[in-house]
């Protein structure tokens, strides 16, 4: 008999699951669902299997971290495609003690963190791959995000997701306008971040929505390349050269 299916160690892991909850990744433990009754289904699980194939099944020897990694799913998962160190970082101590119990009973290890992605720089290092996913719009800061990402901890590439909403194509824009352009913030595919000052889904840490063009343009900004956009939400970016920025002079 399988000892991870004997019924006292099922009674354990279910107890463990319980006193855990609420989960927000939908974990299979020991035979067990964490989150059954997600509201966005069998999730991230029915996520990942749209840009999965955005990396390569066998990523050995790479070093990865996953900033907002929540219960580990995606820590996990590139674990099982060989990584090397994989290193979760979560603000709530609880995603973390999720993680924790997830790894392990998976038999997994990772190297996981409690602080938020404005820390980045704590890590002292760079990684081959820096997964994104789900944290953008979380945040009161969120081309800092990117851009502390960019100078402290991204390697090469970089997995993106964010939630987006409003108009999803992407216009040709010049390198100025007038001070006496008005038009153009009324057409809806401009780059925009929607601003939730309260709650969105019920959520307050759901901060700044981007559209889709709005998403693009703060990744070019931040100093990434746009290399493949293989769902919706999701992108693939290699590290570039950031863009120069000009400081505004002293008042």
């Amino acid at each position: 008999m399988n000892v991870g299916f004997h019924p006292k160690r099922k009674a354990s892991i279910r107890q463990r699951i319980e006193e855990l909850a609420p989960w927000f990744h939908n974990m299979t433990i020991g035979g067990m669902a964490t989150a059954p009754d997600h509201f966005l289904g069998d999730y991230p699980r029915c996520k990942w299997e749209k840009f999965a194939h955005a990396l390569p099944q066998d990523i050995a020897g790479c070093s990865v971290l996953d900033i907002g990694c929540n219960a580990g799913f995606y820590a996990i998962e590139m674990k099982r495609r060989g990584a090397g160190l994989v290193v979760g970082i979560d603000s709530n101590p609880r995603y973390l003690a999720q993680a924790e119990f997830a790894s392990t009973q998976a038999g997994i290890d990772l190297e996981l963190h409690q602080m938020s992605v404005y820390d980045v720089g704590r890590l002292g290092r760079k990684f081959d791959l820096v997964l994104f996913l789900g944290v953008l719009y979380h945040l009161r800061h969120p081309l800092l995000a990117l851009d502390l990402i960019h100078e402290h901890v991204a390697g090469d590439l970089l997995l993106v997701q964010s939630l987006q909403r409003g108009n999803d194509t992407v216009p040709k824009v010049r390198d100025d306008y007038p001070f006496s352009e008005w038009q153009l913030f009324e057409k809806a595919d401009f780059p925009r971040l929607h601003f939730v000052e309260h709650r969105y889904a019920g959520d307050p840490t759901n901060w700044f929505i981007p559209n889709r063009a709005a998403v693009e343009a703060m990744l070019r900004s931040a100093g990434f390349r746009i290399e493949m956009h293989p769902e919706r939400e999701v992108y693939l970016c290699r590290r570039g050269g950031r863009p120069e920025i000009v400081e505004p002079p002293p008042l």
